[in-house]
């Protein structure tokens, strides 16, 4: 989903970077079977090391991936919800990586069988078995390879609304080989460290893509985090390349009345700045938000 030719600067990797607070320590301790600080460190970043030579993104390098970001997020709780109004909610963690938070929310209750991931690699997915110790019968999350902008991933249309009901689906999660059927039947899904990577009208593109995949009804969410600014605009040059990040206000803006009709979400954004471990100095901008179905 990022062409790597926009990223030319590998970073060595740094194992001094790796940190677990205690509730990060829990989890991967229950998920990996793996009891011992020590023998847990060295397992993680075995894993890492392999992963980091299929592509050398930071969220890798920087152990973000040990850090449940989607159950620190404002709407996860109401995402969790969700399943009280809809018991059958389908969830979708796209670019994935690991499958770090398709895990963490179905260990806090959200059933395994109604939890879709996707990525552009499958490789990380497999390294995400590796990493939690685990096989695709022990966690029989549906797995769907694809590139987001591809329409043999995601067939381009406008998002579905109150009146229109998706066709019915007959096939099991798990034979699905693209989300094209996925078309707006999905309740939550989960997008972080994802649109930073691309550019405004890229962005743009993106987040019409997954608007075809968000279930008409009520409640029903996409949220995520990425970088972001107090004002629309390019970050200074990052590992040699721009970043475009947009600001909360501008973001909202895309998602109400750009991708869906004005006044058929409410979009929310948060702003607030991160320190770098691996970069004294710098303090960039995150972006929190979520677009929900009224």
């Amino acid at each position: 989903m990022f062409d790597s030719s926009r990223e030319s600067i590998k970073l060595p990797l740094d194992p001094t970077l790796y940190a677990l607070d205690a509730d990060e320590l829990a989890f991967f301790q229950d998920q990996t079977g793996i009891s011992d600080e020590q023998e847990l460190k060295q397992h993680i970043v075995a894993v890492q090391e392999k992963a980091y030579e299929v592509f050398n993104y930071t969220c890798i390098r920087r152990f973000l991936f040990t850090k449940l970001k989607i159950s620190r997020l404002p709407p996860y709780r109401e995402a969790l919800a969700l399943l009280k109004r809809y018991p059958n909610a389908l969830f979708l963690d796209i670019a994935c990586c690991f499958g770090n938070d398709i895990r963490k929310i179905v260990a806090d209750g959200w059933p395994v069988e109604n939890a879709i991931a996707s990525d552009l690699q499958p490789a990380y997915w497999k390294y995400g078995h590796e990493l939690f110790r685990s096989t695709p019968e022990t966690f029989p999350a549906a797995f769907i390879q694809g590139d987001a902008f591809d329409t043999t991933t995601i067939s381009p249309r406008e998002p579905f609304y109150a009146l229109e009901e998706p066709a019915p689906l007959d096939l099991p999660l798990k034979s699905l080989t693209s989300l094209t059927p996925l078309q707006g039947r999905l309740n939550v899904i989960h997008a972080s460290s994802f649109f930073h990577l691309f550019d405004e009208a890229e962005q743009l593109r993106l987040a019409r893509q997954l608007a075809t995949l968000l279930s008409p009804a009520p409640g029903s969410m996409i949220f995520g985090s990425h970088k972001g600014r107090e004002e629309k605009g390019f970050r200074d040059a990052v590992r040699s390349r721009s970043m475009f990040c947009h600001s909360p206000e501008t973001w909202k803006e895309l998602w109400d009345g750009q991708v869906f009709k004005k006044g058929a979400i409410k979009a929310k954004a948060i702003l607030h700045q991160i320190e770098r471990e691996d970069a004294p100095g710098e303090k960039p901008f995150l972006i929190s938000w979520a677009v929900t179905r009224l």
